[in-house]
């Protein structure tokens, strides 16, 4: 079955140079630099000091608040400091550094602990949390609060978010080829913390192989208490794995301005998020790695690997072989909402779900010129906002006029300045009116 949503836009997506390779087995770096705020909240509390002996799955920082997530160790090794260092998306956060045994076990030993059946909803989410699982789609929001609404907010319906709309990255898309049955079972899992009675995992159909993975094992896995389980076929488009849209074109319900999911009866969550929480509540696996896409036409071999938590992204340089030209830029995430950076000494942390190289003919710096009134934008925005008019409001530092129009709900998609025939960089607009407007 198709659905379509209003806006949105069609860029190349690339994905080929990576869908068809199998997930790589884990990295293990000499070092990793873990920043203890890689998810939304406050950062995480340390509980080790300098000169500590820790193993892989060891907790080194434990919530702070209700939103908050525990960091564990990603490596056996010992603490070599704890200093503030850049990530992929804030300049200055307090880092533990470990320095990597090489004499030691780098794996974490994955017992079975006990049947998960017997496991109370509460039991379920405490082990969610002590794991320190965080949505893996991006936004970072720590999954156990994410899975307690308020009991004036019943949840009917789980969307498991296979869509993987932005360009090149394939990390979920070899997820759901590689660990189907362990994300229905975490899957499972989630329908039964919330008590929803239909569930959906949406996956855009460019990614047909997914789509037949999830669908045969849909057939062979008996659900506790669901009344309807089925996978949706969606249009290739951007953004088509937002939140928000996805959520409309399943469900036709409209999430409300500044409101959440859980406000419609809904939780979406990512199919990495999903086989996370398998790992924790079935063996109580602490988020320490994940699956990122490397890639880039400029990379000698594009890939799907394993990678620590904390592992810096220049020495990964080995394991995708280089480049066979100079990348003019470096971005962490997808090319419309990641990051670019001006160092290969980051570190990968909880929402980077890839890194893409770009060449410098590939960019397209462009330069800006006056708004001609085309409207492109407007018809590409998927909520309805109108970002030239936003635009000059920021720019004349009107930023309550701005919030009055609705900046505040803009999630940064960048269709309006991939569709911008003046090149206005109508994004970087919209997230300073944004941070104004939080400061103000």
């Amino acid at each position: 079955m198709q659905y379509k949503f209003n806006g949105g836009v069609h860029p190349f997506t690339f994905k080929s140079l990576a869908s068809d390779r199998p997930i790589k087995k884990p990295f293990i770096p000499k070092k990793v630099v873990l920043p203890l705020l890689q998810h939304t909240g406050s950062p995480a509390e340390p509980v080790v000091a300098v000169g500590d002996t820790v193993k892989a799955g060891d907790l080194i920082a434990k919530p702070s608040g209700y939103i908050s997530s525990a960091v564990h160790a990603s490596v056996s090794g010992k603490v070599a400091r704890m200093a503030y260092f850049s990530t992929y998306n804030q300049p200055r956060v307090l880092s533990v550094v470990i320095e990597t045994d090489a004499d030691a076990e780098q794996d974490f030993r994955m017992k079975p602990a006990g049947d998960p059946d017997t496991l109370s909803r509460e039991e379920m989410i405490g082990r969610i949390r002590a794991a320190g699982v965080v949505g893996l789609g991006g936004a970072g929001f720590p999954t156990d609060v994410k899975l307690s609404p308020p009991a004036n907010k019943p949840v009917d319906t789980v969307i498991l978010n296979g869509a993987e709309c932005e360009p090149y990255l394939t990390c979920d898309h070899r997820l759901m080829l590689e660990k189907t049955k362990e994300i229905l079972k975490g899957l499972d899992i989630i329908v039964r913390i919330l008590g929803a009675k239909q569930a959906y995992i949406a996956i855009e159909n460019n990614k047909l192989s997914a789509i037949y993975a999830m669908e045969k094992a849909l057939k062979q896995y008996s659900f506790r208490s669901l009344k309807t389980a089925k996978v949706i076929s969606l249009n290739e488009k951007y953004p088509q794995g937002a939140e928000k849209q996805i959520i409309k074109v399943i469900l036709n319900r409209v999430v409300p301005a500044g409101g959440l999911p859980m406000d419609v009866g809904c939780v979406a969550n990512n199919v990495g998020t999903a086989y996370a929480v398998y790992e924790a509540v079935y063996f109580n696996k602490p988020l320490i790695e994940r699956a990122i896409t490397i890639t880039g036409k400029c990379v000698k071999d594009p890939l799907n690997i394993w990678v620590r938590m904390g592992t810096l992204l220049s020495d990964l340089k080995g394991v995708f072989g280089g480049f066979t030209a100079e990348p003019g830029k470096v971005i962490m995430g997808g090319p419309m909402m990641g990051i670019a950076q001006y160092s290969m000494d980051v570190p990968i942390s909880k929402g980077v779900g890839g890194i893409v190289f770009l060449t410098q003919e590939e960019i397209d710096p462009g330069r800006e010129s006056v708004c001609i009134r085309c409207g492109r934008c407007m018809d590409a925005c998927p909520i309805g906002l109108v970002p030239t008019t936003l635009m000059y409001r920021v720019k004349k530092e009107n930023f309550s006029e701005a919030k009055e129009l609705g900046i505040m709900n803009c999630y940064e998609c960048g269709a309006c300045a991939y569709t911008c025939p003046a090149k206005i960089p109508l994004v970087d607009y919209m997230k300073f009116g944004k941070a104004r407007n939080q400061v103000i």
